[in-house]
């Protein structure tokens, strides 16, 4: 058996824990849109096409804030192709995923839509193929009162108030050689800069995210982010960061290590804004949007049930299947590391997106005409959004270390913790990420006495079966939270628990000031 030791006290803070941590990614890809959120004719969809079922999970998960409509998809597309009467919306080819676009949902059908799921939006443009003038346009379509040519066109098109989007993408991936509209550095900088500055002469009120790197990897990683930086600091919000994560050839040790190369690739680009704030002598503080993150396991995708590189067959289809990642016991542990890693720095990353909401390496799983059900990650996201309340605690912990070959050592038990003072709990999220071994976690409360446990749940491999269980269209509840059991507050008013070996688990107490 395993052991950890945690300690967190109340005044000792990271910061308050941002809403819009717990956010998603909609993008036209395979069946994220189209069979996902929107269906026509199913029969749970209202009278707008939207599916009932979807958007109960969707709100039952948690999220705060979804990014819209990409993605690499966005690099090459017309927002105006998504407005006016359906039929008579242009069918276009897609170059990023190599399908038809019907275009019969945009902007105002995300709008509806996210307005029923209680989420904000995080509309992104395109810089790839578009520019200034494109940029400066949707804004006053979907910001401006009326009185102009478009906003005068929204309303025509049946929304007399606007849609009110605060948070603005400048782009997606343009570091990328695979985007449409590849830019380098300097050329991606200026345009980011003066497209902002038109953006905001629209609606000052906004909030724009520049595009930092695809990903730590990226041979221009930390170059890109200061030189996009130094043109367009004043004009900016949030910087982004992208990264992936998969399990490569049964290294399951590095697998379940990777929160620490997000944990790096956070305070590296938190120490490259800095150093551009600092040569600008600002006083302005940068801070990070990670909109997108996840599980997704890019080996293997060309597949004849679910292709990847379909420009490959020759094919070009309406929302095929595309990356319909089945996730298991393993990815959920995984996802609630990555989840911790994001809240220990949410005092800089201010913004996160899992991607994607809907089939498209989704927490949600839906299928043309059938049902939907909860992936395994979707346990841990929707937990933490529920119960990351108030401040985030600055957590002390010190656990037994497993290595890894691809990044180093980490602690078996990996943990993050928030005190809701309104609320009187301190709630701890856990994850073992000890294949064979539980472990043995004592946490101990620094300016607060714990009365009880009022809250234990965990994730963890159910019996019959192993670290591969997921839940699927004919087992959608195979994994899931149960009570974890055996959950004390010893007469030292220490939280005593045993976690079961790989697992992910939440527990909330309830405190009193000391």
């Amino acid at each position: 058996m395993t052991s950890a030791r945690i300690i967190v006290d109340r005044d000792f803070t990271v910061g308050p824990v941002p809403r819009r941590l717990f956010g998603s990614f909609v993008e036209h890809m395979g069946r994220c849109v189209y069979t996902g959120i929107f269906e026509p004719g199913h029969p749970s969809a209202d009278e707008n096409g939207y599916r009932q079922d979807v958007l109960e999970l969707t709100r039952e998960l948690g999220v705060s804030i979804v990014r819209y409509p990409g993605g690499n998809f966005v690099s090459g597309y017309h927002w105006e192709d998504g407005i006016g009467p359906v039929e008579q919306r242009p069918r276009r080819l897609d170059g990023a995923w190599h399908t038809v676009e019907t275009n019969a949902f945009g902007l105002h059908e995300f709008a509806g839509w996210a307005k029923k799921a209680g989420v904000e939006i995080m509309e992104a443009i395109n810089l790839g193929t578009r520019g200034v003038e494109e940029a400066r346009a949707i804004v006053e379509y979907a910001n401006h009162p009326g009185g102009t040519y478009w906003s005068d066109l929204r309303i025509k098109n049946g929304a007399p108030e606007p849609f009110g989007i605060k948070v603005w993408n400048l782009g997606n991936e343009l570091d990328g050689p695979w985007q449409i509209g590849h830019k380098t550095a300097d050329e991606y900088g200026r345009l980011a800069q003066e497209a902002g500055k038109a953006m905001r002469l629209v609606d000052p009120s906004i909030e724009l995210v520049a595009v930092g790197s695809s990903g730590r990897k990226m041979p221009t990683f930390g170059e890109w982010e200061h030189t996009v930086l130094s043109h367009a600091y004043d004009e900016v919000d949030y910087v982004s960061l992208h990264a992936y994560y998969q399990e490569h050839e049964g290294d399951y040790a590095s697998f379940l290590a990777s929160s620490n190369d997000m944990d790096r690739f956070i305070e590296e680009v938190i120490s490259t804004v800095d150093a551009v704030k600092a040569k600008r002598k600002s006083t302005k503080q940068v801070n990070l949007s990670f909109d997108e993150w996840n599980v997704w396991y890019q080996t293997g995708l060309d597949t004849e049930d679910q292709p990847h590189i379909v420009e490959q067959r020759g094919i070009w289809r309406e929302h095929p299947r595309l990356i319909e990642d089945t996730y298991n016991v393993t990815d959920a542990v995984v996802v609630g590391s990555f989840l911790n890693s994001l809240l220990r720095h949410g005092d800089r990353v201010t913004i996160a997106n899992q991607a994607q909401l809907v089939n498209v390496i989704a927490p949600i799983r839906s299928e043309e005409g059938g049902p939907a059900w909860r992936q395994s990650i979707f346990w841990p996201f929707a937990r933490m959004a529920e119960l990351a309340r108030g401040e985030i605690l600055r957590t002390a912990a010190t656990s037994d270390r497993f290595e890894s070959s691809e990044y180093g050592d980490a602690p078996v038990v990996d943990v993050s913790s928030t005190y809701d003072e309104e609320r009187g709990r301190v709630a701890v999220f856990l994850a073992n990420r000890g294949l064979d071994e539980s472990a043995e976690v004592t946490v101990s409360l620094r300016g607060l006495d714990a009365t009880q446990v009022t809250r234990a749940e965990v994730l963890t491999i159910p019996d019959g079966g192993d670290r591969f269980t997921a839940n699927t269209e004919s087992t959608q509840d195979a994994v899931g939270l149960t009570r974890l059991e055996g959950v004390a507050i010893d007469e030292g008013g220490e939280l005593r628990a045993t976690l079961p070996a790989l697992s992910w688990a939440v527990v909330e107490i309830a405190v009193v000031g000391a």
